[in-house]
């Protein structure tokens, strides 16, 4: 265990606190890695906990990995909520972070990565292994491990397969991985496992997305109806959220429903390839690695909105899986209603969207390119002249480069281009960096919906230091506050 390093930002104290408690409210923030054993593990594992003198605590997977330690089979500690700190920091460490779960590294190489966020790779490097105990080789290997073992476990693919969809470059390097991350071959770890779901012909994965508790599914399930794009999305009576999804490789689907505990997402792909980046962008939509009773507790200390939080424990700041498509979307629904800006982009989806022949035929096609509609959607978009230029001028800027849009950009850099564009305000770029980032701390203070909340619950919007760094789950309370009392 010589690599083995201690992260600065943890406290011993605290996290053997949690590891005695078996607390899965940490599982996924940091892992325990035990000498004596070799292994590491999630806060919550039911084994005996070890003693003091044999433990140390780590960021990542991957620090444990790369420090020699060998994941617990029993208590499969990849498979947890992603840590939070990831969407609270906007630092190097965790814009890499962010970008490493899509898959970036698989994609472009450290290079490639390191380039998208303005550093060079040695730096990059230094900056991942310092701060989060692994570098992004390490990370991106992490990564490709869970994948490999989540394809093993629930699906019937053969082992070759898995290995090209996990991301690794050979059979041999996917068996020495799974090996070593797990201390026995993949055959040995698919018959362990106890079976949950099994993939079809068509290329379907049904997988247990696990969140930290509480969570509010109403809220959830009410984002989710009341944003319905028909072609793109459907919203079942029983709670079945369906949507396509526009991927690095290919085309998806994904039906969510939310459980009591974890996510049920059915995930149909046309490329294998895309299942780690898909996972990442569903958890990121449904932001299932907030910690809620951090943010709650933190609200709780203003008497005004302590009743919304009582009424709504666990409300999430819902997320997108595609940037471009989402700054589109808010584009064309700038001062118009929901239903308005619904019925316009199903028009511009039916007309240029690319077809997908995946599912039940419900959700047929992927949102448009933003070439396709910078060139096309004067055919297609109706309304004021000017907003159907802001359309294509937005389109254009995407499809040039001269507006890029992933999650690891820097809040105030996006919000900048954003507002350079003629026809974008203050209100959709806040919006777009609160939700295309994850920034938990966005007060959509201009929104007229917000404004009206806030009312109802007789709070000044004017100083909301006190509210940071939840920002953005204030003016999620303010939003349902605002609509409940519309519907009462």
């Amino acid at each position: 265990m010589s690599n083995e390093r201690q992260v600065q930002e943890l406290d011993f104290e605290r996290c053997y606190r949690a590891v005695s408690s078996r607390d899965a409210r940490f599982d996924g923030q940091f892992f325990t890695a035990v000498r004596t054993t070799g292994i590491y593990c999630r806060p919550s594992c039911p084994a005996r906990t070890p003693k003091p003198d044999n433990v140390s605590f780590l960021a990542t997977a991957a620090a444990a990995q790369q420090s020699g330690y060998r994941a617990c089979r029993r208590c499969q500690p990849d498979a947890t909520p992603g840590s939070p700190r990831w969407n609270i920091h906007f630092d190097l460490s965790s814009r890499a972070m962010r970008l490493i779960s899509d898959g970036a590294v698989e994609r472009g190489g450290v290079d490639g990565l390191a380039s998208t966020l303005g550093y060079s790779s040695r730096q990059l490097t230094r900056v991942l292994t310092a701060e989060v105990g692994a570098g992004p080789l390490a990370l991106a290997r992490a990564h490709r491990a869970h994948t490999a073992r989540t394809l093993i476990q629930t699906t019937d693919m053969a082992m070759a397969d898995i290995a090209f969809a996990a991301g690794f470059s050979s059979v041999r390097q996917f068996n020495d991985t799974v090996k070593e991350v797990f201390a026995v071959d993949p055959s040995t770890l698919r018959r362990e496992a106890h079976r949950t779901a099994v993939a079809t012909a068509g290329g379907t994965v049904t997988l247990r997305l696990p969140y930290r508790q509480p969570l509010d599914r109403g809220w959830i399930e009410w984002f989710l109806r009341g944003h319905v794009v028909e072609g793109i999305e459907s919203f079942s009576e029983d709670g079945e959220y369906v949507r396509s999804l526009r991927l690095p490789h290919a085309g998806g689907l994904v039906a969510l429903r939310v459980l009591d505990g974890f996510v049920s997402a059915a995930v149909t792909l046309q490329d294998m390839r895309d299942l780690a980046p898909a996972v990442a962008r569903i958890r990121q939509l449904l932001d299932l690695d907030a910690d809620p009773l951090a943010v709650d507790e933190a609200l709780r200390t203003d008497p005004q909105l302590t009743p919304s939080v009582e009424a709504h424990p666990g409300i999430r700041a819902l997320g997108v899986v595609d940037g471009a498509e989402m700054l589109l979307r808010t584009v064309i629904g700038q001062q118009i209603s929901l239903k308005a800006a619904a019925t316009h982009t199903a028009r511009l989806v039916d007309a240029l969207g690319t077809p997908l022949d995946l599912g039940d035929g419900t959700v047929t096609r992927l949102f448009p390119e933003p070439a396709v509609i910078a060139e096309r959607g004067h055919e297609v978009l109706t309304g004021p002249a000017a907003r159907v230029q802001t359309v294509i001028r937005v389109a254009d800027a995407i499809a040039s480069g001269t507006v890029e849009l992933h999650p690891a950009r820097e809040g105030p850099e996006l919000e900048r281009e954003l507002l350079a564009l003629k026809g974008i305000g203050p209100w959709t770029a806040r919006y777009v960096v609160m939700r295309l980032l994850g920034d938990p701390d966005v007060l959509l203070d201009t929104d007229l919906v917000v404004r009206q909340g806030a009312a109802a619950l007789d709070i000044s919007l004017k100083d909301s230091a006190r509210w940071a760094p939840w920002r953005s789950y204030v003016s999620m309370h303010l939003w349902i506050t605002a609509l409940e009392r519309r519907q009462s």
